[in-house]
Parts: structure tokens; C-alpha cells; sequence
């Protein structure tokens, strides 16, 4: 039993037995900071692609934590994995050496392609640190004048809410209140690779795109984009860096998404699911031309690298591929996709998306995304609405053909409700 006190002199008594959904969220909505609008589900339990709430009612996660939990919740073997290096060192800084970092940076970098890692642990300080890397770049070997490095990203964005971050935002919630930005960036329509050639100057040192916008809608660009903005950027000594913190590892049915047009960025985000939800973890990449512009001291984190992050994050990568999670993911997304295309509700404007990172996309007339979320919820599924005319869904990587077929059962149910 516990006892919270409130501002106003009233006590309120709680066994943590009978506890109810209500409950909690009361003291969250007393004592949290209203940043976030979530449902009103309390969860208490996860396995697989299922989760409990505190009223012992399960639901099936279509979200996956924004694609953080790629390998399900509570996977066995990341979670051994983190009782073992917890039980023996979880944190040293980056003073001194410790024996998992390197064999993450190894393992990562074998598995992806490139030279070089550097660790970090959300996925915002994985953004600022790519940004960080490619001014230095563009100073040291493009030879930009001191203090004139321009870098381009695209409209619909979204990589974070750091300050430098929404500062090349082109949404006005992420921006409001939040003033002066930080300078040298600019925006281009996302897809529209005519228009980041003409942006170009002789100040421009990277572009930073997200194979898909995510949290912008699921929008797909048009085949061939990424091809034509990779030669764009060669030819034009500009930096291409792909943010694959929610695309990447296996989410879109490749390791990273932008292998689906066979390109190679310069510089790679990676976020989310490096540690299968058990443990910030994040990581950028590049080949040691790039990555050697930083030296001692000009970039780091307490607990970036930290020994606990590592372990967790190598076993949360062998158990991506080991248990054909990737091809799972292109599997049973293109079988998703399909059978939402399928569904005839007036509500449905359009379905779209690669591997199991999906956006059904609603007519305005439907009355936003929110209500069908909330509906689902009721139906024992979870997921979120987006730019408030998308429902996305994300399940676990690993789920089944016949969890898709349950799901589908209740999806077209809700869809088809006035």
C-alpha cells in the first residue's frame, strides 16, 4: 500500500493490488506534464506482439512503441541478456573501456556495411549527433567558410524535438513557443528531387531525409526518388544521411529501408529497435573519412556506450536476424496491406506503406483518426492515429498470418462503423 498526498490537503489510500485503470490515470494526469495525449490504457505486462493491461485485459500492440519493440515485447533472449550484464557491470562512462562496445561496434558494422560507429541513446541524440558529424565535414574537407554550413531536409519531417531539430520542422505545434531556432537549414518538398538539386548551394553539406516520414503520415516518395537523390548528392560533394531510427532494422521488409532502391547514405541514424525496447540505444554510421572529423572530446555521452546498452543491443540485433524477423516483415506486411486494401469502408481514402510499417489514411469527412483508435482499443488493438487523419499500424516483426487475420477481423469491423 502507498499513500499520495495531493496539492489540495486530500489523501488518497492505494493498494497496489486493487488499484484501477482510473486510478492511474488520475496521478498521471495530476502529477505528469501534458505533453502527450495518450489512450486510456493503463498496461501493465508484455509477451510477443501481446500486452496486459492493470485490469488483466490483453491487447495485440500494432504500434510496437513507434517501432521500438521490432522484436516483440519482452523477447526472451535481449532480456537474458540484460539480467546477465546488469548482474555484472551496467555503466563505466566512456573513461574507461568496457568489453561489450566493441563487439557491438563490430557486429553493427559488419551487419550494415559500414567502417565506423558511434553509440548514442535516444534517437534525438542520434539526429544532433549526425548533424554535428556533417558540419564538421562540410568545414574541414568541403572547405564551407567558418559558420555558413547549410543542411537540407524535407518538409513533413519529423527526427526529433530537440531545439536544432524542430528548427528544420515544418510543423507549427513542434515550433510554437520555442524560438529563436537554430540557423543553417533549410526545407525541400519531401520526394520532389528537382527541388533539393535546385536548394543546393556551395554551402550545403548534407541532406538528412527518412526513407519514409513516419510520424509524418507513412508517406511513401515516388519509386525512384532515392536513387536520383543519392546522385544528387554525389555529384554535388553533399552528405546524404538517412534517418532509419523508425525505418530501419527490419522494419520495412530490409535491414535498413533504403535498400529497397539499393543506395548507400553516407551517414546513417539508427534508433528504436537496436535495443528491442529494453534499453535506449541509439547509433550513427558512417565510413571512417567521415566519422575521423570527430577527435577526443568533441562529442559524447555518459551513458552512450554504456556496457548494459551494448549487450543488449548486440543480442537485440542476432535475435533480428537469426529468427527471420526482416523477412517476416515483408512477408506478412505485403499480406497486411493487401487485405487493408480489401476492406470496402467509405472512410478509407487510402493504404500505404512497405513491410509492416503501414498508414491507412482517412477522408476528412471520417471524422479524424483518433475515434477509430479509440474504437480498436475497445476491440482489444492497439495503435495510434497520425496527422490526424492516419491510423498507423506497426505491429511486431514477428507476428503471424493469423494474428493479421485477427487483427483484420476487427480493423474492418471498426472501419466499417459510421
Amino acid at each position: 500500500m502507498f499513500t499520495v498526498t495531493y496539492h489540495e490537503g486530500i489523501v488518497s489510500m492505494f493498494d497496489t493490488n486493487t488499484i484501477m485503470t482510473t486510478d492511474y490515470i488520475e496521478l498521471e494526469n495530476r502529477y505528469g506534464a501534458k505533453n502527450y495525449k495518450p489512450l486510456d490504457v493503463v498496461l501493465e505486462r508484455g509477451e510477443g506482439i501481446w500486452v496486459w493491461d492493470v485490469d488483466g485485459r490483453r491487447y495485440l500492440d500494432f504500434l510496437s512503441a513507434y517501432s521500438a519493440v521490432n522484436q516483440g515485447h519482452a523477447h526472451p533472449r535481449i532480456l537474458q541478456a540484460l539480467i546477465d550484464q546488469a548482474q555484472k557491470l551496467p555503466l563505466t562512462s566512456r573513461a574507461f573501456r568496457n568489453d561489450q562496445l566493441p563487439l557491438l561496434a563490430q557486429e553493427l558494422c559488419e551487419l550494415t556495411g559500414y567502417e565506423r560507429m558511434l553509440p548514442m541513446n535516444t534517437g534525438a541524440e542520434a539526429v544532433e549527433t549526425a548533424l554535428k558529424l556533417a558540419r564538421k565535414w562540410g568545414y574541414k574537407v568541403k572547405g564551407v567558410a567558418d559558420g555558413q554550413a547549410e543542411i537540407i531536409a524535407c518538409t513533413g519531417n519529423f527526427q526529433g524535438r530537440t531545439i536544432s531539430i524542430i528548427s528544420f520542422s515544418d510543423e507549427p505545434q513542434y515550433r510554437d513557443g520555442f524560438a529563436p531556432f537554430t540557423p543553417g537549414f533549410k526545407t525541400v518538398p519531401f520526394g520532389d528531387a528537382d527541388a533539393l538539386e535546385a536548394a543546393i548551394t556551395p554551402n550545403t553539406v548534407a541532406f538528412s531525409v527518412e526513407p519514409i516520414q513516419g510520424e509524418g503520415g507513412i508517406i511513401m516518395p515516388p519509386a525512384g526518388y532515392l536513387q536520383r537523390v543519392r546522385e544528387i548528392c554525389t555529384r554535388h560533394n553533399v552528405l546524404l544521411i538517412a534517418d532509419e531510427i523508425q525505418t530501419g532494422l527490419g522494419r520495412t521488409g530490409k535491414l535498413l529501408a533504403s535498400q529497397h532502391e539499393n543506395i548507400r547514405a553516407d551517414i546513417v541514424t539508427l534508433g528504436k529497435a537496436l535495443s528491442g525496447g529494453f534499453y535506449p540505444v541509439s547509433a550513427v554510421l558512417a565510413d571512417n573519412a567521415i566519422m575521423s572529423m570527430f577527435k577526443p572530446g568533441d562529442h559524447g555521452s555518459t551513458f552512450g556506450g554504456n556496457p548494459l546498452g551494448a549487450a543488449v543491443a548486440r543480442e537485440a540485433l542476432k535475435v533480428l536476424v537469426e529468427e527471420d524477423m526482416i523477412d517476416n516483415a515483408r512477408e506478412q506486411g505485403d499480406y497486411l496491406i493487401g487485405r487493408l486494401q480489401r476492406i470496402e469502408s467509405t472512410h478509407i481514402k487510402e493504404v500505404r506503406g512497405r513491410g509492416l510499417l503501414i498508414g491507412v489514411e482517412l477522408y476528412p469527412e471520417a471524422g479524424g483518426a483518433r475515434r477509430f483508435c479509440e474504437a480498436l482499443k475497445d476491440e482489444g488493438l492497439l495503435c495510434k492515429e497520425t496527422h490526424d487523419h492516419v491510423i498507423r499500424f506497426a505491429p511486431p516483426l514477428i507476428i503471424t498470418r493469423q494474428e493479421i487475420d485477427w487483427a483484420i477481423d476487427r480493423i474492418e469491423r471498426v472501419l466499417m462503423m459510421d
